[in-house]
Parts: C-alpha cells; structure tokens; sequence
C-alpha cells in the first residue's frame, strides 16, 4: 500500500465533505462516494432503480461526453494520494476516470465551482472493475474541492482523497481554538500502537459514536506503555485539555501524561500521570505560559482515546 494512505482522508462525510454536485445519479446516490468504511454488497437486492449499490452509478450514456461529480473537503489542504475504488462494480464500472482540483474561498455556489479554474491532479487512467486503485499526487498547491470524472459512465463506490490539512487559522486570531484538531491542520506524526484503529481518530472532529472511531492499541504484554505525538495546528499555549474515553468501557487506559516543545526536541510537563476512568470526558486546566509545537501523549499501559483536545491560543 502507497504510504498516503496513511494521511487523513480530506474527503470524507464524517469530516465534512459533501458531494455539492454530480450531473448524473440516476441508479445509485452521489453521497455514498464519501462515506466512511468498506462499500457494501448484497446479491439479487433490487429497488426501483435496479441492483442496490453502495456507490455512485450513472445510467449508460448514449450521447457524447462523460460523467462527473464535485466534492468539496472536509479539510482543505494539499492532495497527496487518491484512491478510486470500484468495489462490487463488475459489469458497470467505467473503464477510465480522472480527476481534478480547485481552491475556491469562501461558499461558493455550483455555478462558481463549475467556472472555477481546475488543475488535473489524476490524469485519465484505466480502471478496473472490483478493485481499488491507487494514484499518488505531486502537488503541492492547497486545494478546497475535488472533480471526479469518469469516462463515459458507470459506478465508482468511494472516492478517498489524502493529503496534509491546510486550514485558515486567520479566523482564530485573538480566539481560542482546539489546537490538535485535525481541522486545524493537527496530525498524529508518530505512535506506538495503531492495531485497532488510527491515532489520528482521536483528532477527528465531533463525538466518536462506538470504540472503532476513536484510537486503541493491542493489549501490551511488555511491561511498557503506548503513545502518540501530535503536531499541533500552529504553535500555541494550551490552557485546557480534553481527553474522552466514551465508549472505551473495558479498554480505557489507566492512566495518562502529556508533554509538550515548542521544537519536537526539548520537552516540558504539560500534563503529570493522572488516573482516567472508562466512558469518560475528562478535563484538565493547564497554567503554564510556554508555547508549543508537539504534544506527547502516554497512555498506561494501553489501551484506547476516543478523543484527545487541546484548547488554547496561537502564540
């Protein structure tokens, strides 16, 4: 698997993308392009538009030209990989796609993004039907949406588009904001443990639903402990922290530290050893004055964080 994969998904429905716009969606719904998780598949399930699919199917094209949908990001930012999965599409899949890219400010309209300039990030490329297709991005401009096109018509099931979050932070000065909120361009750059799920869950914006939405470890038989480092969004004086542990009821860690520098060298106590109870919000006022750029969070001995916030103000 390409090494992108492993960045936020700047796409996705549970971090606020929208499909905004498609020309066609005449026997499946343009939204299920985003959605979270696996497609799904049940054989001989019919409704009125035919086969039930988990995706995105247009009707067969019998004049000139080709298929498209727009999405704009959940998290602006810079594209480094895409993936165009036509999972279940066997008979129906279009046989090429591509796929390009704008930065469009503010809430544009359709019409405006329709009009808007588009840089090609994915050039046309072959598909093939039941499978995921992977295509890095050497692209180092921020991008607000995504144009799908496919050639000439058929089904795609999920769009993923990872990249490096570029937020607008302009917005916060003088406020405060969550400063390890993947929104805000805070990433998880290192970590101990992902065998369950991915640490930089724990960064994800609203309440995590079940356990999976958060981030959990295996169970540590070495006598050590598991951990994360966070990039912040920018360097910033952290005056609360939040650590939730919902969900988490007979996997919750018993306890947990954080430090905190400003360069990712030397390191200061933000956070001593403090006991965490399962299904959880916890909240911890900070009174220190020194910037930071890294927050390490240690968690004993394992376990799992729904969610970590780090609220404050840009230094």
């Amino acid at each position: 698997m390409p090494s992108f994969i492993t960045l936020p998904d700047l796409a996705l429905r549970t971090l606020g993308g929208s499909v905004v716009a498609a020309n066609d969606e005449s026997f499946a719904e343009k939204e299920s392009l985003i959605r979270p998780g696996r497609p799904g598949f049940q054989a001989e399930t019919f409704g009125n538009k035919g086969q039930v699919y988990d995706g995105w199917e247009t009707r067969r094209r019998r004049e000139p030209g080709h298929d498209w949908a727009i999405v704009r990001l959940g998290l602006p930012g810079v594209v480094r990989g895409v993936v165009i999965d036509t999972a279940w599409f066997k008979g129906n899949y279009p046989p090429h796609a591509s796929v390009e890219a704008c930065a469009v400010e503010g809430h544009p309209s359709v019409a405006e993004l329709e009009a808007a300039e588009w840089v090609e990030i994915v050039p046309k490329s072959e598909l093939k039907g039941d499978a995921e297709h992977h295509f890095e991005v050497a692209d180092e401009r921020r991008y607000t949406h995504v144009r799908l096109n496919m050639f000439p018509d058929g089904g795609i099931a999920r769009l993923r588009v990872h990249g490096e979050v570029r937020p607008d932070l302009s917005v916060y000065e003088g406020l405060g904001l969550d400063l390890a909120a993947l929104a805000n361009g805070a990433v998880v750059t290192s970590c101990s443990n992902e065998f369950y799920s991915s640490p930089n869950n724990a960064l994800a914006p609203g309440l995590a639903r079940h356990q999976a939405e958060g981030w959990e470890t295996a169970r540590r038989r070495d006598g050590g402990n598991d951990w994360l480092v966070i990039r912040l969004a920018a360097l910033g004086v952290i005056r609360l922290i939040e650590v939730d542990t919902t969900n988490l009821l007979f996997n919750a860690p018993g306890a947990l530290s954080m430090r905190a520098s400003a360069d990712g060298e030397t390191w200061f106590e933000l956070l001593p050893k403090t006991r965490l109870q399962p299904d959880t919000p916890h909240r911890f006022r900070v009174d220190d004055d020194r910037a930071a750029a890294y927050v390490r969070v240690d968690i004993y001995p394992d376990g799992g964080l729904a969610r970590v916030r780090l609220f404050g103000t840009l230094a």
